[in-house]
């Protein structure tokens, strides 16, 4: 069987089911990773945002307004063409984070569970090797 073909189908199922959780909370991965990002660096900007994200400036302007009117990330400039925003993230945007994270921490233990503990180490290395080699384009 495909080591690649398993991998992807492994990502689906997890994608899947952490999708489907987040969405109970609000959410999607796209909001927490704006959060998230938000979160450790206050005051980035739409388009590094986006880039970080591997989506248009468009799409995260939009991931950013929902996050606004859920009252999660707040705007600390003036729109406007040109103009890099300040985007903070709120109290309520730190809870949102906290309740993503949960999410997470749900999705890692389920494939814990189903692989072993004791191999956590074996899969998290094998996985960011994999991971550094495909995006430098390093891979053998």
């Amino acid at each position: 069987m495909s080591p690649s073909l398993l991998l992807m189908m492994l990502g689906r199922q997890l994608r899947e089911q952490a999708d489907a959780e987040l969405r109970a909370q609000g959410l999607s991965m796209r909001h927490l990773s704006a959060l998230g990002h938000l979160a450790h660096q206050p005051g980035l900007s739409y388009s590094e945002l986006a880039r970080r994200d591997g989506i248009t400036a468009q799409s995260m302007q939009s991931t950013l307004r929902q996050l606004q009117d859920l009252g999660a990330v707040e705007l600390l400039t003036k729109p406007g063409r040109g103009r890099t925003a300040d985007l903070q993230v709120t109290e309520t945007g730190q809870e949102l984070l906290e309740r993503g994270r949960a999410v997470l921490r749900a999705a890692d233990q389920r494939l814990l569970d189903a692989i072993g503990n004791e191999n956590r180490e074996v899969l998290a290395g094998f996985a960011l090797r994999a991971l550094v080699a495909l995006k430098a384009g390093t891979a053998k």
